[in-house]
């Protein structure tokens, strides 16, 4: 039943109000940091950008860990590669994934999530295309508020979110490039002669994400490697580095689309 979702009205709504946006990029990617400016140490190899040693910056701090890391597996697992790199691998593990949950913003204020098949990428992978029904929630929530977020996981804890802005699209010849008969399933034939699940039902709609901010974290272990060493940390204490845990901004995705 979940492949039908990206199709329907029926949503997961969230209770809370904090803005999309903000609410985002408050990941533990983002918001790992020293606690203390005046004994802050960082390895040269974390990415500056991804990291401030100013507490004023912080909404919410629990614990005072003077010049230890608060957050160990953070710190032990963030990289920054080549773009390329960065690129090629998120691209590969959401092709990989397929399916994603969506979240948008209703139009009054609340957060709402659905199940969505990937159909295509756009803009060297970095973009991503959805089909939709027009006359569903989502399109509602779209045209109140375009940010969204994309959630991709798989069986073995890797993940990826994407935050960008979405475009619901309309034009024909944009919806003929990416049907699929599949879509008359979802959307059944209502016999009129027009609203019959082909590529000009005008319900069937393209919803197009243009990605913002990217943070993701895929193994760099074998799954027995991953669970060894998850175990050595449960005996030592040491954060386990059993991902590569990465980050793209908004330069650097419209550098990959270029």
């Amino acid at each position: 039943m979940n492949a039908i979702a990206p199709l329907c009205r029926h949503t997961l709504r969230s209770s809370t109000r904090l803005p999309q946006a903000r609410q985002l990029q408050r990941s533990s990617l983002l918001t790992s940091r020293p606690r203390h400016p005046q004994q802050a140490s960082r390895p040269t190899s974390l990415p500056t950008r991804h990291y401030s040693s100013n507490t004023d910056d912080m909404s919410f701090s629990n614990t005072d860990t003077g010049n230890k890391p608060a957050d160990p597996y953070t710190a032990t697992n963030i990289q920054d590669p080549g773009l390329k790199e960065k690129v090629e691998d998120l691209v590969n593990f959401v092709s990989r994934c397929k399916f994603c949950m969506m979240t948008t913003e209703t139009p009054n204020g609340l957060l709402a999530s659905r199940c969505m098949a990937l159909a295509a990428k756009e803009g060297h992978g970095v973009d991503y295309i959805f089909h939709a029904n027009s006359e569903s929630g989502k399109t509602d929530d779209l045209a109140a508020h375009k940010s969204v977020n994309l959630g991709f996981l798989n069986n073995s804890g890797e993940w990826a979110s994407i935050s960008g802005t979405a475009t619901v699209e309309t034009d024909r010849e944009k919806v003929h490039q990416y049907y699929s008969p599949a879509l008359k399933a979802w959307v059944g034939d209502l016999g009129d002669g027009k609203h019959d699940g082909g590529p000009d039902d005008p319900r069937i709609v393209v919803i197009k994400i243009t990605s913002k901010t990217a943070q993701y974290a895929v193994s760099r272990r074998t799954a027995i490697g991953g669970a060894i060493e998850v175990a050595k940390g449960v005996l030592t204490g040491e954060a386990a580095q059993v991902n590569k845990l990465r980050h793209l901004d908004e330069q650097e995705l419209q550098t990959a689309r270029s």
